[in-house]
């Protein structure tokens, strides 16, 4: 008799165990329960920790409230401007209600994955290239709309949309580098203009003043002989202007001479030292009229008179000798 209480009591601690084994639930920090009994909907939604559910008449489910990041496979479309394309995004989305996303839909990641790949071939049809490449929020913010419509009702909120890259064919991107190496060239001629255009009024103002100081001119043709000359590898002709010349024999003249050149200059007779035939010569030459004397070349006034000549020296002639 008392076996028999024994072993009824391991059979009801069994079952108890048992029980309390299919019965407990535990629900993680960012999971929601679910509670379907006998196919039935419960009103209350099992929070996070520990659970308990009547074994073989409920039935939980658990979902995942964090948010999931799903990658959208590269759709193949035809621009506005009829150019071909293939786009790739990446969705962020949540669940915000656990019994809608478990009741309303039968799947919700794989209606999402497939409502964002929709939206985003006609998003592609709507666009034109230049609207991928460069405008891509405002196309970001229309996918998200178009995905983020039907995903209310499946207790889904879309987060974030972003389209990640866009591939072009080869011709297109060869005639993409055409395009944008010409506005470059452009860019660099009208840069170029600007600047020539720049240049040549500071060269303007800069020969404006070098055309009052000639001087400036020859220093700034002895700095770019300097410049080219520093390189050695170069043979540099340089043609000798004629306003250098100019130049020097101007400050030739103001320079005022040295005694040594005053010593060496040849005196000019005096009265008491002229001969009677330069005097006659002289009376007949102030007897002439002022446009006779005007009309003398100016050779005679240089020549310096007799009295100064230096009288030439008798060449010694070598006898020859007899052979």
């Amino acid at each position: 008799m008392v076996q028999d209480l024994v072993i009824a009591l391991v059979v009801a601690a069994s079952a108890g165990a048992l029980y309390l084994v299919a019965a407990a639930k535990i629900v993680k920090q960012y999971e929601r329960g679910v509670v379907l009994r006998l196919g039935r909907l419960r009103d209350e939604v099992r929070g996070p920790g520990f659970t308990m559910v009547v074994p073989g008449v409920d039935r939980l489910r658990k979902v995942n409230m964090q948010i999931v990041t799903m990658p959208v496979p590269a759709q193949d479309g035809i621009t506005r401007d009829n150019v071909t394309v293939r786009v790739d995004a990446v969705i962020y989305f949540k669940v915000v209600d656990a019994a809608s996303a478990v009741i309303q839909v039968e799947d919700y990641r794989f209606a999402v994955s497939q409502m964002a790949q929709t939206s985003l071939r006609s998003i592609i049809g709507k666009s034109d290239l230049d609207d991928l490449l460069s405008n891509r929020e405002k196309l970001n913010q229309g996918l998200e709309l178009m995905i983020d419509s039907p995903a209310v009702g499946w207790g889904v909120q879309i987060d974030r949309v972003e389209i990640k890259d866009v591939s072009l064919p080869e011709t297109m991107k060869r005639s993409m580098a055409r395009q944008a190496e010409a506005d470059r060239e452009r860019r660099a001629r009208v840069i170029n203009a600007d600047a020539e255009l720049q240049a040549s009024k500071k060269l303007a103002e800069a020969a404006g003043e070098m055309s009052a100081q000639p001087a400036a001119l020859q220093l700034r043709l002895l700095q770019t002989v300097v410049a080219v000359a520093a390189e050695k590898n170069s043979t540099l002709v340089l043609p000798f202007p004629v306003e250098l010349l100019r130049f020097l024999e101007r400050a030739q003249q103001s320079a005022p001479q040295s005694p040594a050149l005053q010593q060496s200059a040849p005196q000019q007779p005096t009265p008491q030292q002229v001969s009677p035939p330069q005097q006659a010569q002289q009376q007949s030459q102030s007897q002439r009229s002022p446009q006779q004397a005007q009309r003398q070349p100016q050779s005679r006034q240089s020549q310096p008179s007799q009295s100064s000549a230096v009288p030439a020296r008798p060449s010694r002639s070598k006898p020859l000798a007899r052979h």
